[in-house]
C-alpha cells in the first residue's frame, strides 16, 4: 500500500495540471506526492546527478543502454537548469523527493537539494514510462496503479546492462497488468515512443526475467494482477540507480522512484 506521504496531493494537482504547476508545488508548497497521473500531457523524466568526473562514462552507459536509459537532456556542470525541458525549471527544487547517495549507499531522502548542491554536478534527464501512460489511457487502456492512486510497481531483473567503466548492473522494469487484447495494443502504442522506453521487454512469467515474487516490487507499490490479465514489463529509468549502486561514487543524487521531474515538453512530441 502507498504510504501516507505518497498519498498527499494538493487538490490543485491533477492529470490536467500544467508541468509548471507541478514544479512550483514541489518547489514552494512542499508537495511530496508521486507524479504518476499528474500533468499527464507532459514528459516526466528520471534524474541522475553525478560529479563531472564520472559524467562521460555515465553518458556512454546511457548511449549503450538506450531502452532502460533513454537520454533526453544533460546539464552544464554546476547548472540546475535544463533549458531544453523547461525555462522555469530548477533540478534542485522541482522534484517531490530526491535520494542522496554516498559510496553506493542511500544516506538521505530530501525534498530540496540547495544545501548539498555542488559546482561539479552534472544532471542527466532520462525518459520515463509515465510519459507513455498518457497515450495508453487515451486509447482506453486502463492502468490500475493510476486508477488506484498508487505508484507503479518496479522490479530489478536478471537482464544485464552493458557496462561502461564503473557503471553496470541489472535492468529495472516497471509492470502494468493488462488483459491480452490491451497488452497487444500497448505494444503497438509504446513502440512509437523509443525516447521513453518504447515497447515492453517482457510479457508474462516474471520468473523468466529473474523476478521471484511479483507481489513484492523492489520500488513503488504492488498492484493486483487478475486471473484474466498478464503482467507487462517495460524497461524503467530506475535502471541507472542500480548502476550507481554498483559504481559507488563518493556522492550522487537521484530522484526517488516514481517521483519525477515534470517537464514542459509534451508527450505528443515524442511520437
Amino acid at each position: 500500500m502507498p504510504d501516507a506521504l505518497s498519498q498527499h496531493r494538493p487538490v490543485s494537482l491533477s492529470a490536467d495540471s500544467s508541468a509548471l504547476e507541478v514544479r512550483l508545488a514541489a518547489r514552494h508548497d512542499g508537495y511530496t506526492g508521486h507524479t504518476s497521473g499528474v500533468a499527464s500531457a507532459h514528459v516526466q523524466v528520471n534524474l541522475a546527478i553525478l560529479p563531472a568526473a564520472l559524467a562521460a562514462d555515465f553518458r556512454r552507459f546511457c548511449e549503450l543502454n538506450p531502452v532502460p536509459c533513454p537520454l533526453l537532456a544533460v546539464s552544464e556542470p554546476g547548472s540546475p537548469a535544463l533549458p531544453a525541458l523547461g525555462l522555469d525549471l530548477d533540478v534542485r527544487t522541482d522534484v517531490p523527493r530526491y535520494h542522496l547517495w554516498r559510496h553506493g549507499e542511500r544516506v538521505a531522502e530530501v525534498s530540496d537539494l540547495r544545501d548539498c548542491w555542488r559546482d561539479d554536478l552534472v544532471t542527466f534527464a532520462l525518459g520515463c514510462s509515465f510519459s507513455f501512460e498518457h497515450a495508453l489511457l487515451a486509447a482506453g487502456i486502463p492502468l490500475r496503479h493510476v486508477s488506484e492512486g498508487r505508484n507503479v510497481a518496479m522490479y530489478r531483473t536478471s537482464i544485464p546492462t552493458q557496462a561502461v567503466g564503473v557503471f553496470a548492473g541489472p535492468t529495472v522494469v516497471s509492470m502494468r497488468p493488462l488483459k491480452a487484447a490491451d497488452a497487444i495494443r500497448a505494444v503497438q502504442i509504446t513502440a512509437r515512443t523509443p525516447q521513453v522506453h518504447g515497447a515492453p521487454i517482457h510479457i508474462g512469467d516474471p520468473r523468466l526475467i529473474g523476478i521471484a515474487d511479483i507481489d513484492r516490487p523492489d520500488y513503488g507499490d504492488a498492484v493486483a494482477i487478475h486471473d484474466d490479465e498478464l503482467p507487462v514489463f517495460w524497461a524503467c529509468g530506475v535502471t541507472p540507480q542500480a548502476a550507481i549502486v554498483a559504481a559507488r561514487p563518493e556522492f550522487c543524487i537521484t530522484h526517488a522512484p516514481g517521483y519525477m521531474l515534470v517537464t514542459d515538453k509534451l508527450n505528443s512530441e515524442l511520437l
